[in-house]
């Protein structure tokens, strides 16, 4: 079976969910129920609407930026009362790529019995952050999400755990908070700021779109294809309708990916240090300190 359909309307959400959030276009992916396939394409792709009507693209641009984005860019990750309308599909998700060992590496996480939102993400020497791998599972208790988290990074170690502060409240059964029962299970937890509003703040200086390095429009942080649940979700957030600087809630289940983002970014993580070249003539550190000890003994 194959059918054509414009973003929004009526549908929309069904659409996206069933072809358009399942991964990248142009692939095959397997499901349940059949295999299904994506190929997007804009307006100006139809080669005799354009000549029978040279003026369309003129009425498509006077729309308003949501009516435009979706019928003349093909964008389906826009909505009405998008919180992070600086999101694009095409600048903020990239193909995975290995990982420099030199880079600063941070986990992050949003839990509950609900859900474990974790992410793994890089950050390289220019200040640019990557969402490398993601964790996003229902119904685990705090042990298992704990194992989950050290199965999925094998030996790919962070330098700190992210979590939000409510994990360090006591619980009535044990008398244990979540992050004690992390600890013990191998996991030590730092607790991020739970200023909402700042949070998404700087959620969005990451995401907006600059001028980088090399001259290139991209924003400063980046998701890997692979981590489809965070790519989802996150254009999905719309305002607070009581506070237009917060996200809404109402749709709990969009909110887990944002919500662990949004810890690392309060965090304020830093950059990783440029490698040095290596000199195979500078003198070691065993070196020096043997020279240093040596200095003044007769043989």
């Amino acid at each position: 079976m194959k059918s054509s359909t414009n973003p929004g309307g009526i549908g929309h959400a069904w659409v996206k969910r069933r072809f358009i959030d399942i991964g990248a276009p142009r692939k095959i992916y397997t499901t349940e129920n059949g295999r299904r396939l994506f190929i997007p394409a804009t307006v100006f792709e139809n080669k005799a609407l354009m000549k029978n009507d040279p003026d369309y693209i003129k009425r498509l641009k006077n729309l308003s930026e949501k009516d435009r984005r979706q019928l003349l860019d093909g964008d389906w990750d826009t909505n009405d009362g998008q919180y992070f309308s600086e999101w694009r599909r095409e600048l903020h998700v990239c193909e995975p790529f290995p990982i420099p060992a030199s880079w600063r590496r941070f986990f992050t996480m949003d839990y509950g019995l609900d859900m474990l939102a974790g992410y793994w993400i890089a950050v390289d020497p220019f200040d640019n952050a990557y969402v490398y791998r993601e964790v996003y599972q229902s119904g685990l208790i705090i042990s298992e999400a704990a194992r989950t988290i050290l199965d999925a990074q094998l030996l790919d170690f962070p330098e700190i755990y992210i979590a939000p502060p409510d994990m360090w409240n006591r619980r009535q059964d044990t008398g244990k908070s979540v992050a004690e029962i992390f600890f013990e299970k191998g996991i030590m937890l730092y607790k991020a700021s739970n200023d909402r509003v700042q949070g998404w703040y700087n959620l969005k200086e990451w995401l907006h779109p600059r001028l980088d390095e090399f001259g290139e429009v991209k924003p400063k942080l980046r998701i890997f294809a692979n981590c489809t649940e965070v790519i989802r979700t996150l254009p999905s957030l719309v305002f607070d309708e009581h506070n237009p600087n917060d996200v809404g809630d109402k749709i709990h289940e969009y909110t887990h990916a944002a919500d662990a983002l949004r810890y690392w970014a309060a965090a304020r993580p830093i950059h990783a240090q440029p490698p040095e070249d290596f000199d195979p003539d500078e003198p070691t550190y065993d070196d020096g300190m043997n020279s240093f000890l040596d200095y003044g003994v007769a043989y």
